[in-house]
């Protein structure tokens, strides 16, 4: 445990990466690009910490013409420029995209596979190189591939042509087949320190110290959040309003509760528009501190278009990750502590109901929002789970 006060140096980058905050997995790859890449990598960690970043580290490392391979990647060739700017005609990127958010396989033979589908990646592959030296695919959220996906990526990830480095970046191993993860090499990310994150942002010009401060506390170790938040600042305003109104809850009856849920899911998906713009609008610079977001965002809901399921999903895991940071820091409180709040900027406002709330009832709570984002993330309906959320958090109903 580090002491309290303590001041803690950031970890020094390995060298000629981009990637920051992750120096066991970082160093992890700089000892495959000096020795033997691995053919298939998956990179595995809680979203928007880096995978991706770290995925195109690789490929620069990978495509990179420096003579001497130790100063590979060396940021200033041709190669490691084209993948920098996102141009480099032996780096393919496959992320989840169209309503459903998710990798498809792709149309069979003899139809031309659309770009986008795993089909039209291995096809990409199975090509000669352009630049006449390796080849590096980067899926990104692969565990937003369906199981025929999967299942039409394992031949190329158990035998892929000669000079191909495939990586997968994903958010929950477990939704990928056994099949894939047996047929690669795996390196765990984990969450990026704060005083990381802070640093990150006021290296960029995107937060002043004490607004980094706060929003690298309001990530939770996640540099690519941090950035959406410093890029969209009203994307702060919607956070706060959704965790007072969820406070508000602990003392309200369950039909208000009932009532109040719909309205907050509706907020939800404003903040998870907002984030996407976000991501999207900066895809350069979220790149460089580590987000896992594709660089493309759908465009906004047309007017009397109908909302698909997964999208309402997205909507409810947005609003449970508000409600996870907020029973948290409810959880703390009510067992007397103060320090490492998510936000502190809400101790009043949790301090006045904590009395009211049972700290066992409160630590409950917290494992039950975990179930309901694995039942939503399995597809359950996203109203019901919340309906039932909503009546189980606790009461904190005062005279």
């Amino acid at each position: 445990m580090i002491a309290e006060g303590l001041v803690v140096e950031p970890a020094r980058p390995v060298e000629g990466f981009v990637t920051r905050g992750q120096p066991v997995a970082a160093a992890a790859v700089r000892a495959m690009l000096g020795s033997h890449a691995p053919h298939a990598l998956l990179l595995v960690g809680p979203p928007s910490v880096g995978k991706t970043t770290l995925a195109l580290d690789l490929a620069a490392g990978r495509l990179c013409t420096h003579p001497e391979p130790a100063r590979r990647p060396c940021r200033t060739c041709r190669g490691c420029r084209l993948v920098a700017i996102g141009h480099h005609p032996d780096l393919h990127r496959l992320a989840p995209g169209g309503a459903g958010r998710q990798i498809l396989i792709g149309e069979p033979p003899p139809a031309d596979p659309s770009p986008g589908t795993i089909r039209h990646l291995v096809g990409e592959l199975a090509l000669l190189p352009v630049e006449g030296g390796a080849r590096v695919a980067v899926v990104e959220q692969a565990q937003r591939m369906n199981e025929d996906a999967q299942n039409a990526l394992l031949k190329t990830l158990e035998e892929p042509p000669p000079g191909v480095t495939i990586v997968l970046c994903a958010d929950d191993e477990d939704r990928l087949l056994p099949t894939v993860r047996s047929r690669c090499a795996r390196v765990r990310l984990g969450p990026v320190p704060r005083r990381e994150i802070e640093a990150l942002l006021a290296e960029r010009g995107v937060a002043d110290p004490p607004t980094a401060a706060r929003l690298a506390r309001l990530a939770a170790g996640r540099p690519g959040l941090a950035f959406a938040y410093a890029l969209a600042p009203e994307t702060v305003v919607v956070r706060e309003e959704l965790a007072r109104s969820l406070l508000d809850l602990l003392s309200a009856r369950r039909s208000g509760r009932l009532t109040a849920i719909r309205q907050l899911l509706a907020r939800g998906t404003e903040l998870m528009a907002a984030l996407d713009r976000a991501l999207g609008g900066e895809p350069a610079v979220v790149q460089v501190v580590g987000s896992d977001v594709p660089d493309t965002v759908d465009p906004p809901e047309a007017p009397g278009r109908r909302t698909t399921a997964a999208e309402r999903r997205r909507s409810a895991l947005t609003l449970l990750d508000v409600w996870r940071d907020l029973a948290r820091d409810l959880a703390v409180v009510t067992r007397g502590a103060r320090a490492g709040l998510r936000d502190p900027g809400l101790l009043d406002d949790l301090e006045a109901v904590a009395r009211a709330v049972d700290p066992a009832a409160a630590a409950a709570f917290l494992a039950r929002l975990e179930r309901t984002a694995g039942l939503i993330e399995a597809n359950a309906n996203p109203e019901l789970a919340l309906d039932v959320l909503v009546l189980a958090w606790p009461d904190a109903a005062v005279a």
